[in-house]
């Protein structure tokens, strides 16, 4: 339900209102609540700045008089954390002229006391007009699909807008789970290629000939089954976006190709000795350390800059832990909308649960134990015993292959090294590689010979 008096806005403008007058902050704050929005109260600029940290408004309605830390001194340090987050002050008469003073410094507005009615409703939407996120309701929908109130998301997400409006190359990291691919098509409906196609690829999922030829395309009799002409996805993707995912697992001779691909914006597909012109913006992710893999000699360093002109870091969900309760709010509707209408979401005990998991799997994780939930509940509420039950049963699923293969990696890594007491030379023999390879490998998985070798 949109504010009164802010219609278009999605939903209700949150306003951070602080005053150490606490009759004041309640009689203010409910005139702004009889008016829509949504609040958060402070007693101090102390208090105001610790509630932004967890939950970022998009105002600070604050007192200029104040004990420990005044409005002015609020407003500096807001500005650190957040710039560009809009601040009006309330003063006093007899303290105009710090209030005029603190405008020149960035201030979007101050207000006497007694405050007008009116005139702090008009300087409240005036404001929240210019506040960055606040945006009308049919602006909102290229981010459909990443439900938020993590301030620290928020400000990836107003860069992810702003890299929108060019063509440059975007690398977005983060664990796997974590939503890069929500993210990159976000970037995608904020762009002015919005209306073109969205066309997205595991790299690390195809052997390499398939990639190549799903990539760049293939002619026919390119090789054994290619009994056709095939159409790459650069070509299927021209005018639109082109989502590389798991860039880091692509092979180094497919590097090669996609760096020529993106410098001469021209493909040549496999078996083909025509050029092909395309004209595609191009996303990326990895869940890798890019900069390990290049000094491994696993990623090309020319490739590397030419994706990451912008880097997009998505933080683990553990790090965004007052976003869990809002996400399976969310998966829970779409969840019960779908199996189960009876279920209206979790009980106060099973939602503490949640927010309380460490979430090694991140949003994907959440996503299976919110399915498993509401396949196995009869009641409407879901119960913390079945969250307990669900996320125990997590603990215990299959892992991804990616996941199951660099577990048996380092377990047998760990075995060969003890097997050799730390000798390289007999575990990389043992293990059918030369010590170089070797090296590699254990650097990926941490491990240090050295560790391996018997006391003296």
């Amino acid at each position: 339900m949109a504010a009164a008096g802010s219609a278009g806005r999605r939903q209700p403008a949150h306003i951070l209102l602080v005053d150490d007058d606490v009759s004041l902050l309640k009689l203010l704050g409910m005139r702004l609540e009889s008016r829509g929005y949504r609040l958060t109260t402070a007693e101090s600029g102390c208090e105001a700045l610790r509630s932004l940290e967890v939950d970022r408004p998009d105002l600070v309605l604050t007192d200029l008089r104040m004990d420990e830390m005044d409005g002015l001194a609020l407003f500096r340090e807001v500005q650190r954390e957040a710039p560009g987050l809009p601040v009006i002050l309330l003063t006093a008469h007899g303290s105009i002229p710090d209030a005029v003073a603190a405008t020149r410094e960035g201030v979007f507005s101050f207000l006497t006391k007694p405050v007008d009615r009116d005139e702090l409703f008009e300087a409240i939407e005036q404001a929240l007009a210019q506040a960055p996120g606040v945006t009308p309701e049919g602006d909102e929908a290229w981010r459909a699909g990443i439900i938020t109130h993590s301030p620290e998301m928020e400000r990836l997400l107003e860069q992810a807008r702003m890299v929108a409006a060019s063509d440059v190359s975007v690398l977005v990291t983060g664990p796997s789970g974590s939503g890069k691919e929500l993210m990159a098509k976000a970037i995608h409906r904020a762009s002015r290629r919005a209306d073109k196609p969205f066309v997205a690829i595991n790299c690390g999922a195809l052997p390499e000939q398939l990639l190549e030829s799903e990539l760049f395309g293939h002619a026919k009799g390119a090789f054994t089954g290619a009994v056709s002409e095939h159409q790459g996805l650069f070509q299927a993707a021209d005018g639109g976006t082109l989502f590389l995912d798991e860039i880091g697992d692509m092979p180094l001779s497919l590097q090669v190709k996609l760096l020529r691909a993106l410098q001469e914006r021209q493909i040549r597909p496999l078996g083909s000795t025509t050029q092909v012109p395309v004209d595609v913006r191009v996303i990326s992710a990895t869940h890798r350390d890019l900069d390990r893999a290049m000094s491994e000699g696993e990623f090309r360093e020319d490739l590397y800059y030419r994706l990451n002109v912008v880097n997009l870091r998505l933080p683990p969900l553990h790090e965004r832990a007052e976003d869990v309760p809002l996400l399976a709010k969310h998966l829970v509707a779409q969840a019960a909308e779908r199996h189960k209408p009876f279920v209206k979401g979790f009980s106060p005990e099973a939602l503490k649960l949640l927010a309380a998991s460490a979430w090694p799997g991140n949003v994907r994780q959440l996503v299976n134990v919110v399915e498993q939930c509401v396949a196995l509940t009869g009641t409407a509420i879901i119960p913390e015993a079945l969250v307990a039950q669900a996320l125990a049963a997590e603990e215990q699923a299959l892992p991804t292959f990616n996941d199951a293969r660099a577990a048996f990696e380092r377990r047998y890594l760990i075995k060969v090294l003890k097997l050799t007491e730390g000798n390289v030379t007999q575990a990389a023999r043992i293990a059918g590689r030369n010590r170089t390879d070797f090296y590699k490998l254990l650097g990926r998985h941490d491990l240090e010979p050295s560790t391996f070798k018997p006391e003296r």
